[in-house]
Protein backbone atom coordinates (compact mmCIF):
# COMPACT_ATOMS: atom_id res chain seq x y z
CA UNK A 1 0.00 0.00 0.00
CA UNK A 2 1.56 3.55 -0.96
CA UNK A 3 2.33 5.90 1.95
CA UNK A 4 0.55 8.92 1.07
CA UNK A 5 0.69 12.54 2.93
CA UNK A 6 -1.82 13.73 5.38
CA UNK A 7 -2.36 17.34 6.53
CA UNK A 8 0.62 18.42 8.52
CA UNK A 9 -1.16 21.49 9.62
CA UNK A 10 -4.16 21.24 11.58
CA UNK A 11 -6.52 23.90 12.35
CA UNK A 12 -5.62 25.92 15.77
CA UNK A 13 -6.81 28.17 17.94
CA UNK A 14 -4.35 31.64 17.33
CA UNK A 15 -1.66 32.23 20.47
CA UNK A 16 -2.69 28.82 22.36
CA UNK A 17 -0.58 25.69 22.39
CA UNK A 18 -2.83 23.15 23.77
CA UNK A 19 -0.60 20.00 24.06
CA UNK A 20 -0.46 20.56 28.45
CA UNK A 21 -4.63 19.33 28.44
CA UNK A 22 -3.70 16.80 25.80
CA UNK A 23 -0.79 15.16 27.83
CA UNK A 24 -2.70 15.85 31.69
CA UNK A 25 -5.07 14.10 29.51
CA UNK A 26 -2.99 10.97 28.72
CA UNK A 27 -1.92 11.43 32.35
CA UNK A 28 -5.55 10.94 33.92
CA UNK A 29 -6.90 8.43 31.47
CA UNK A 30 -4.00 6.14 32.79
CA UNK A 31 -5.66 4.94 35.73
CA UNK A 32 -9.19 5.37 34.46
CA UNK A 33 -8.43 3.08 31.44
CA UNK A 34 -7.28 0.30 33.52
CA UNK A 35 -9.82 1.05 35.89
CA UNK A 36 -8.67 -1.16 39.43
CA UNK A 37 -6.93 -3.49 37.15
CA UNK A 38 -4.45 -5.82 38.73
CA UNK A 39 -5.98 -5.07 42.05
CA UNK A 40 -9.40 -6.80 41.36
CA UNK A 41 -7.80 -10.05 41.11
CA UNK A 42 -6.45 -9.69 44.71
CA UNK A 43 -9.96 -8.10 45.45
CA UNK A 44 -12.07 -10.79 44.61
CA UNK A 45 -9.63 -13.17 45.96
CA UNK A 46 -10.17 -11.88 49.18
CA UNK A 47 -13.67 -12.71 48.37
CA UNK A 48 -13.52 -16.15 48.56
CA UNK A 49 -12.87 -16.28 44.41
CA UNK A 50 -10.70 -18.68 42.39
CA UNK A 51 -8.28 -17.96 39.98
CA UNK A 52 -9.68 -19.80 36.93
CA UNK A 53 -13.18 -17.92 38.25
CA UNK A 54 -11.33 -14.52 38.61
CA UNK A 55 -9.52 -14.95 34.95
CA UNK A 56 -12.82 -16.12 33.12
CA UNK A 57 -14.52 -12.90 34.53
CA UNK A 58 -11.38 -10.72 33.04
CA UNK A 59 -11.60 -12.32 30.05
CA UNK A 60 -15.34 -11.43 29.65
CA UNK A 61 -14.62 -7.74 29.76
CA UNK A 62 -11.70 -8.46 27.03
CA UNK A 63 -14.06 -10.20 24.65
CA UNK A 64 -16.46 -7.28 25.20
CA UNK A 65 -13.23 -4.97 24.37
CA UNK A 66 -12.50 -6.90 21.56
CA UNK A 67 -15.89 -6.73 19.75
CA UNK A 68 -16.17 -2.94 19.82
CA UNK A 69 -13.16 -1.64 18.92
CA UNK A 70 -13.53 -1.41 15.03
CA UNK A 71 -16.54 0.25 15.41
CA UNK A 72 -15.60 2.41 17.96
CA UNK A 73 -12.89 3.18 15.55
CA UNK A 74 -15.21 3.51 12.91
CA UNK A 75 -17.44 6.28 14.18
CA UNK A 76 -13.98 8.30 15.56
CA UNK A 77 -12.93 8.25 11.83
CA UNK A 78 -16.50 9.70 10.98
CA UNK A 79 -17.51 12.00 14.05
CA UNK A 80 -16.53 15.51 14.24
CA UNK A 81 -16.57 15.29 18.21
CA UNK A 82 -14.09 13.07 18.80
CA UNK A 83 -13.98 14.59 22.77
CA UNK A 84 -17.15 12.94 23.60
CA UNK A 85 -15.07 9.69 22.99
CA UNK A 86 -13.41 10.47 25.99
CA UNK A 87 -15.97 11.81 28.00
CA UNK A 88 -18.28 8.88 27.83
CA UNK A 89 -16.13 6.82 28.67
CA UNK A 90 -14.96 8.53 31.40
CA UNK A 91 -18.49 8.43 32.83
CA UNK A 92 -18.87 4.33 32.50
CA UNK A 93 -15.63 3.81 33.97
CA UNK A 94 -16.46 5.57 37.45
CA UNK A 95 -19.84 4.41 37.63
CA UNK A 96 -18.78 0.69 36.85
CA UNK A 97 -16.28 0.79 39.15
CA UNK A 98 -18.13 1.86 42.05
CA UNK A 99 -20.72 -1.50 41.01
CA UNK A 100 -18.23 -3.73 42.65
CA UNK A 101 -17.96 -1.86 45.68
CA UNK A 102 -21.82 -2.90 46.53
CA UNK A 103 -21.78 -6.40 44.82
CA UNK A 104 -19.29 -9.13 44.00
CA UNK A 105 -21.54 -11.82 41.92
CA UNK A 106 -20.00 -13.76 39.55
CA UNK A 107 -22.31 -11.30 36.74
CA UNK A 108 -22.33 -8.01 38.31
CA UNK A 109 -18.38 -8.17 38.80
CA UNK A 110 -18.50 -9.48 34.23
CA UNK A 111 -20.82 -6.60 33.61
CA UNK A 112 -18.46 -4.24 35.42
CA UNK A 113 -15.77 -5.56 33.68
CA UNK A 114 -17.72 -5.16 30.22
CA UNK A 115 -18.52 -1.45 30.62
CA UNK A 116 -15.08 -0.89 31.74
CA UNK A 117 -13.46 -2.64 28.65
CA UNK A 118 -16.21 -0.84 26.36
CA UNK A 119 -14.98 2.28 27.51
CA UNK A 120 -11.58 1.29 27.00
CA UNK A 121 -12.05 0.56 23.37
CA UNK A 122 -12.82 4.12 22.83
CA UNK A 123 -11.25 5.87 24.74
CA UNK A 124 -7.50 4.78 22.97
CA UNK A 125 -8.22 5.89 19.43
CA UNK A 126 -10.19 8.64 20.41
CA UNK A 127 -7.06 10.39 21.82
CA UNK A 128 -4.96 8.83 19.36
CA UNK A 129 -7.30 10.49 16.97
CA UNK A 130 -7.00 13.81 18.63
CA UNK A 131 -3.68 13.93 18.95
CA UNK A 132 -3.01 13.12 15.17
CA UNK A 133 -5.64 15.88 14.52
CA UNK A 134 -3.67 18.55 16.62
CA UNK A 135 -0.51 18.00 15.42
CA UNK A 136 -0.49 16.06 12.28
CA UNK A 137 1.27 13.04 10.50
CA UNK A 138 4.99 14.80 10.93
CA UNK A 139 4.19 15.65 14.71
CA UNK A 140 2.57 12.65 15.54
CA UNK A 141 5.28 10.13 16.72
CA UNK A 142 7.15 13.15 19.29
CA UNK A 143 3.94 13.94 20.58
CA UNK A 144 2.81 10.26 20.64
CA UNK A 145 6.02 9.97 22.92
CA UNK A 146 4.95 12.06 24.88
CA UNK A 147 2.05 11.67 25.26
CA UNK A 148 2.72 7.62 26.27
CA UNK A 149 5.43 9.31 28.78
CA UNK A 150 2.74 10.91 30.71
CA UNK A 151 0.32 7.76 30.25
CA UNK A 152 3.04 5.74 32.03
CA UNK A 153 3.13 8.47 34.96
CA UNK A 154 -0.37 8.11 35.31
CA UNK A 155 -0.12 4.37 35.79
CA UNK A 156 2.94 4.84 38.55
CA UNK A 157 1.33 7.26 40.33
CA UNK A 158 -1.94 6.01 40.22
CA UNK A 159 -0.39 2.06 41.27
CA UNK A 160 1.48 4.19 44.19
CA UNK A 161 -1.56 5.94 45.85
CA UNK A 162 -3.71 2.81 45.19
CA UNK A 163 -1.32 0.70 47.31
CA UNK A 164 -0.86 3.10 49.76
CA UNK A 165 -4.68 3.74 50.47
CA UNK A 166 -5.67 0.16 49.80
CA UNK A 167 -2.69 -0.62 52.79
CA UNK A 168 -4.07 2.46 54.78
CA UNK A 169 -7.75 2.59 54.31
CA UNK A 170 -8.78 -1.12 52.59
CA UNK A 171 -9.51 -1.71 49.31
CA UNK A 172 -12.60 0.27 48.64
CA UNK A 173 -10.56 3.52 48.60
CA UNK A 174 -8.53 2.24 44.97
CA UNK A 175 -12.08 2.13 43.87
CA UNK A 176 -12.26 5.86 44.91
CA UNK A 177 -9.00 6.82 43.25
CA UNK A 178 -9.97 5.86 39.84
CA UNK A 179 -13.32 7.38 40.09
CA UNK A 180 -11.28 10.77 40.51
CA UNK A 181 -9.02 10.36 37.78
CA UNK A 182 -11.83 10.05 35.41
CA UNK A 183 -12.97 13.12 36.88
CA UNK A 184 -9.69 14.47 36.24
CA UNK A 185 -9.61 13.25 32.75
CA UNK A 186 -13.54 14.63 31.77
CA UNK A 187 -12.13 17.92 33.11
CA UNK A 188 -8.68 17.94 30.64
CA UNK A 189 -10.22 16.83 27.18
CA UNK A 190 -12.82 19.62 28.13
CA UNK A 191 -10.00 22.22 28.18
CA UNK A 192 -9.08 21.60 24.29
CA UNK A 193 -11.23 22.83 22.33
CA UNK A 194 -12.54 21.45 19.14
CA UNK A 195 -11.30 24.09 16.80
CA UNK A 196 -7.52 23.20 17.67
CA UNK A 197 -8.55 19.42 16.63
CA UNK A 198 -8.32 19.14 12.52
CA UNK A 199 -11.08 16.36 12.30
CA UNK A 200 -9.35 15.39 8.56
CA UNK A 201 -5.94 15.32 9.35
CA UNK A 202 -7.12 13.27 12.84
CA UNK A 203 -8.48 10.22 10.46
CA UNK A 204 -5.83 10.18 8.04
CA UNK A 205 -7.29 12.84 4.64
CA UNK A 206 -4.81 14.09 2.17
CA UNK A 207 -4.37 17.87 3.00
CA UNK A 208 -5.45 18.67 -0.89
CA UNK A 209 -8.08 16.30 -1.48
CA UNK A 210 -11.16 18.46 -1.12
CA UNK A 211 -13.56 14.81 -1.29
CA UNK A 212 -14.52 13.63 1.85
CA UNK A 213 -13.94 9.92 0.37
CA UNK A 214 -11.69 7.18 2.47
CA UNK A 215 -10.39 4.31 1.09
CA UNK A 216 -12.20 1.50 1.80
CA UNK A 217 -12.43 -1.12 4.40
CA UNK A 218 -11.35 -3.61 2.09
CA UNK A 219 -8.11 -1.63 2.40
CA UNK A 220 -7.31 -2.55 5.50
CA UNK A 221 -7.58 -6.50 4.72
CA UNK A 222 -5.23 -6.03 1.73
CA UNK A 223 -2.50 -4.49 3.59
CA UNK A 224 -0.14 -7.31 4.56
CA UNK A 225 2.37 -5.27 7.03
CA UNK A 226 -0.94 -4.49 8.71
CA UNK A 227 -1.94 -7.89 9.02
CA UNK A 228 1.53 -9.13 10.00
CA UNK A 229 1.39 -6.24 12.56
CA UNK A 230 -1.77 -7.71 14.03
CA UNK A 231 -0.94 -11.48 13.99
CA UNK A 232 2.22 -10.95 16.28
CA UNK A 233 0.32 -8.46 18.70
CA UNK A 234 -2.03 -11.30 19.07
CA UNK A 235 0.22 -13.66 19.68
CA UNK A 236 2.35 -11.67 22.03
CA UNK A 237 -0.66 -10.12 24.25
CA UNK A 238 -2.05 -14.28 24.49
CA UNK A 239 1.09 -14.59 26.78
CA UNK A 240 1.19 -10.90 28.21
CA UNK A 241 -2.47 -10.32 29.28
CA UNK A 242 -2.42 -12.60 31.71
CA UNK A 243 1.59 -12.41 33.27
CA UNK A 244 0.78 -9.20 35.37
CA UNK A 245 -2.41 -10.13 37.95
CA UNK A 246 -1.35 -13.93 37.12
CA UNK A 247 1.92 -13.26 39.40
CA UNK A 248 0.27 -11.06 41.38
CA UNK A 249 -2.20 -13.71 42.52
CA UNK A 250 0.87 -15.93 42.98
CA UNK A 251 2.24 -13.92 45.30
CA UNK A 252 -0.71 -13.44 47.38
CA UNK A 253 -0.88 -17.14 47.76
CA UNK A 254 2.82 -17.34 48.68
CA UNK A 255 2.22 -15.08 51.55
CA UNK A 256 4.24 -12.23 50.63
CA UNK A 257 3.00 -9.64 53.01
CA UNK A 258 0.26 -6.99 51.92
CA UNK A 259 -1.02 -8.03 48.53
CA UNK A 260 -1.84 -4.50 48.01
CA UNK A 261 1.25 -3.08 48.12
CA UNK A 262 3.10 -6.10 46.10
CA UNK A 263 0.34 -5.54 43.30
CA UNK A 264 1.30 -1.86 43.18
CA UNK A 265 5.00 -2.72 43.44
CA UNK A 266 4.70 -4.40 40.25
CA UNK A 267 2.73 -1.79 38.42
CA UNK A 268 5.57 0.65 39.85
CA UNK A 269 8.01 -0.66 38.85
CA UNK A 270 6.79 -1.36 35.27
CA UNK A 271 5.76 1.98 34.50
CA UNK A 272 8.73 3.55 35.73
CA UNK A 273 10.58 1.53 33.03
CA UNK A 274 7.89 2.48 30.16
CA UNK A 275 8.32 6.32 30.82
CA UNK A 276 12.34 5.36 29.76
CA UNK A 277 11.23 3.43 27.12
CA UNK A 278 8.72 5.32 25.47
CA UNK A 279 11.04 8.23 25.24
CA UNK A 280 13.72 5.82 23.95
CA UNK A 281 11.22 4.53 21.33
CA UNK A 282 10.51 7.44 20.19
CA UNK A 283 14.20 8.50 19.54
CA UNK A 284 15.06 5.44 18.16
CA UNK A 285 11.88 5.36 15.57
CA UNK A 286 13.08 8.75 14.55
CA UNK A 287 16.52 7.71 13.77
CA UNK A 288 15.81 3.69 12.90
CA UNK A 289 12.27 3.29 12.21
CA UNK A 290 9.93 0.98 13.72
CA UNK A 291 11.12 -2.48 13.20
CA UNK A 292 13.50 -3.27 15.74
CA UNK A 293 11.77 -1.51 18.47
CA UNK A 294 9.12 -3.90 18.21
CA UNK A 295 11.42 -6.58 17.46
CA UNK A 296 12.69 -5.93 21.05
CA UNK A 297 9.28 -5.64 22.80
CA UNK A 298 8.27 -9.02 21.71
CA UNK A 299 11.62 -10.32 22.84
CA UNK A 300 10.97 -8.95 26.32
CA UNK A 301 8.30 -11.38 27.00
CA UNK A 302 9.72 -14.78 26.64
CA UNK A 303 12.80 -13.56 29.04
CA UNK A 304 9.93 -12.46 31.27
CA UNK A 305 8.31 -15.70 31.53
CA UNK A 306 11.42 -17.61 32.28
CA UNK A 307 12.95 -14.92 35.56
CA UNK A 308 9.06 -15.33 36.70
CA UNK A 309 9.25 -19.12 37.09
CA UNK A 310 12.68 -19.35 38.22
CA UNK A 311 12.85 -16.81 40.96
CA UNK A 312 11.05 -16.40 43.68
CA UNK A 313 8.62 -13.30 43.81
CA UNK A 314 10.30 -11.00 45.50
CA UNK A 315 14.01 -11.45 43.98
CA UNK A 316 12.15 -12.04 40.57
CA UNK A 317 9.53 -8.89 41.03
CA UNK A 318 12.50 -6.32 40.06
CA UNK A 319 13.63 -8.26 36.77
CA UNK A 320 9.83 -9.69 35.59
CA UNK A 321 8.09 -6.07 35.78
CA UNK A 322 11.56 -4.36 34.25
CA UNK A 323 11.00 -6.34 31.10
CA UNK A 324 7.13 -5.63 31.41
CA UNK A 325 8.16 -1.93 31.47
CA UNK A 326 10.44 -2.38 28.24
CA UNK A 327 8.30 -4.49 26.55
CA UNK A 328 4.96 -2.27 26.73
CA UNK A 329 6.83 0.89 26.75
CA UNK A 330 8.37 0.34 23.36
CA UNK A 331 4.88 -0.85 22.03
CA UNK A 332 3.00 2.12 23.22
CA UNK A 333 4.62 4.40 20.63
CA UNK A 334 5.58 1.66 18.11
CA UNK A 335 2.32 0.64 17.30
CA UNK A 336 -0.03 3.95 16.42
CA UNK A 337 3.30 5.44 15.18
CA UNK A 338 3.26 2.33 13.11
CA UNK A 339 -0.54 2.04 12.07
CA UNK A 340 -0.60 5.38 11.69
CA UNK A 341 2.31 5.64 9.50
CA UNK A 342 1.26 2.55 7.11
CA UNK A 343 -2.42 4.01 6.67
CA UNK A 344 -1.13 7.72 6.33
CA UNK A 345 -3.36 9.40 3.05
CA UNK A 346 -6.21 6.26 3.40
CA UNK A 347 -8.63 8.36 5.97
CA UNK A 348 -8.82 5.04 8.06
CA UNK A 349 -6.36 5.54 10.45
CA UNK A 350 -8.62 4.91 13.99
CA UNK A 351 -10.52 2.32 12.43
CA UNK A 352 -7.00 0.88 11.37
CA UNK A 353 -6.03 1.38 15.01
CA UNK A 354 -9.21 -0.27 16.28
CA UNK A 355 -8.49 -3.24 13.72
CA UNK A 356 -5.33 -3.94 15.50
CA UNK A 357 -6.42 -3.07 19.02
CA UNK A 358 -8.98 -5.87 17.95
CA UNK A 359 -6.76 -8.67 17.00
CA UNK A 360 -4.44 -8.40 19.82
CA UNK A 361 -7.38 -7.61 22.29
CA UNK A 362 -8.08 -11.47 21.20
CA UNK A 363 -4.98 -12.58 22.37
CA UNK A 364 -5.43 -10.70 25.66
CA UNK A 365 -8.82 -11.64 26.52
CA UNK A 366 -7.79 -15.31 26.02
CA UNK A 367 -5.20 -14.93 28.01
CA UNK A 368 -6.22 -14.32 31.66
CA UNK A 369 -8.34 -17.39 31.21
CA UNK A 370 -5.87 -19.41 29.92
CA UNK A 371 -2.99 -18.51 32.54
CA UNK A 372 -5.76 -18.95 35.58
CA UNK A 373 -6.64 -22.02 34.71
CA UNK A 374 -3.26 -23.20 33.94
CA UNK A 375 -2.13 -22.03 37.20
CA UNK A 376 -5.29 -23.71 39.16
CA UNK A 377 -3.90 -26.77 36.96
CA UNK A 378 -0.78 -27.42 36.70
CA UNK A 379 1.07 -24.31 39.08
CA UNK A 380 2.11 -20.74 38.42
CA UNK A 381 5.95 -21.73 37.22
CA UNK A 382 4.30 -23.60 34.87
CA UNK A 383 2.11 -21.19 33.61
CA UNK A 384 4.55 -18.57 33.24
CA UNK A 385 6.54 -20.20 31.03
CA UNK A 386 3.84 -21.15 28.83
CA UNK A 387 2.65 -17.67 29.12
CA UNK A 388 6.13 -16.57 27.56
CA UNK A 389 6.38 -19.01 24.81
CA UNK A 390 3.54 -17.21 23.05
CA UNK A 391 5.88 -14.37 21.97
CA UNK A 392 8.24 -16.36 20.07
CA UNK A 393 5.84 -16.65 17.67
CA UNK A 394 5.74 -13.00 16.93
CA UNK A 395 9.87 -12.92 17.07
CA UNK A 396 9.15 -15.89 14.64
CA UNK A 397 6.72 -14.12 12.27
CA UNK A 398 8.70 -10.56 12.60
CA UNK A 399 11.93 -12.20 11.60
CA UNK A 400 10.69 -13.84 8.72
CA UNK A 401 8.77 -11.56 6.70
CA UNK A 402 11.63 -8.65 7.73
CA UNK A 403 11.99 -7.72 4.33
CA UNK A 404 8.11 -6.77 3.75
CA UNK A 405 7.71 -5.51 7.45
CA UNK A 406 11.37 -3.70 7.48
CA UNK A 407 9.98 -1.36 4.07
CA UNK A 408 6.73 -0.64 5.69
CA UNK A 409 8.73 0.25 9.15
CA UNK A 410 11.06 2.38 7.50
CA UNK A 411 9.69 6.07 8.88
CA UNK A 412 11.37 8.40 5.84
CA UNK A 413 8.40 9.38 4.38
CA UNK A 414 7.14 11.08 7.39
CA UNK A 415 10.12 13.42 8.03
Amino acid sequence: MPMLNIADNPVKVPGKDFKRPLEALNFFMADMQAGIGPFLGIFLLAHQWKSGAIGTVMTLGGIAGVLVTVPAGALIDQTKRKKLYVIIPGICTVLASAVILFSQQFWVVGISQVATAIAGAAIVPAVMGITLGMVGQKGFNRQNGRNQAWNHAGNLVGAGLSGFLGMKFGMPAIFYLSALFGVFSIISVSMIPSSAIDDRASRGMKDDDTTSNASSFKALLECKPLLLLAAALACFHLGNGAMLPLYGLGAATKGTGSAEIFVAMTIVIAQLVMIGASLIAMRMVDKNGYWLVLLLSFLALPLRGIIAASMNYHLGLYPVQALDGIGAGLQSVAVPGLVAHILNGTGRINVGQGAVMTVQGIGAALSPAIGGWLAQSTGYHSAFIVLGSFAVISVAIWVYYYRTLRTACDQGDDQ
